[in-house]
């Protein structure tokens, strides 16, 4: 399988903020919010596989700051790494009001996908070549979660969790 530029998977997705998005005191839900998450880190993984994929696990997701109505959402994702059926992809959230122009980093998360054969079940995925050293850093930290999510596995299945 033909190893992938990180850069190959990039995706990037906007989405303006509607008062359906948010509750009464205009602060968009946390979910609309892992929905575009989980919508563009998605896309990103199968642009990396070529293939269908799944969502494993979303780590940590610290809200910020709210976004607010008429805020303009964008996701920027990204593959960090991959093993050998699965892909972390890093999400980054940011909020632009669109009057004034301000940018805010509101949201960054991991998510790990699964790629899918044509029967459901895991399918190799190409690995990462990083070559600029902010790839080869987002690498090496990938690599070392991923590390802890198998030993945390590993323990809960240990204890019948």
């Amino acid at each position: 399988m033909k190893a992938r530029h990180p850069s190959e998977s990039e995706t990037v997705m906007s989405e303006l903020m509607m008062p359906n998005h948010a509750n009464i005191m205009g602060n968009v839900f946390g979910g609309v919010i892992l929905s575009l998450v989980d919508r563009i880190a998605a896309v990103c993984a199968i642009r990396h596989s070529k293939k269908q994929c799944v969502t494993v696990s979303v780590d940590k997701v610290d809200f910020k700051e709210p976004i607010h109505v008429g805020e303009l959402i964008t996701g920027f994702a990204r593959v960090n790494y991959a093993g050998k059926t699965s892909m972390e992809v890093g999400v980054k959230i940011i909020a632009e009001h669109l009057i004034t122009g301000e940018k805010r980093h509101t949201n960054s998360c991991y998510v790990t996908y699964v790629a899918l054969d044509d029967n459901g079940r895991p399918s190799g995925v190409p690995p990462i070549v990083p070559e600029t050293p902010d790839e080869k850093r987002r690498y090496e930290r990938a690599a070392k979660r991923r590390a802890s999510r198998v030993m945390e596995r590993r323990y809960d299945q240990g204890r019948g969790e």
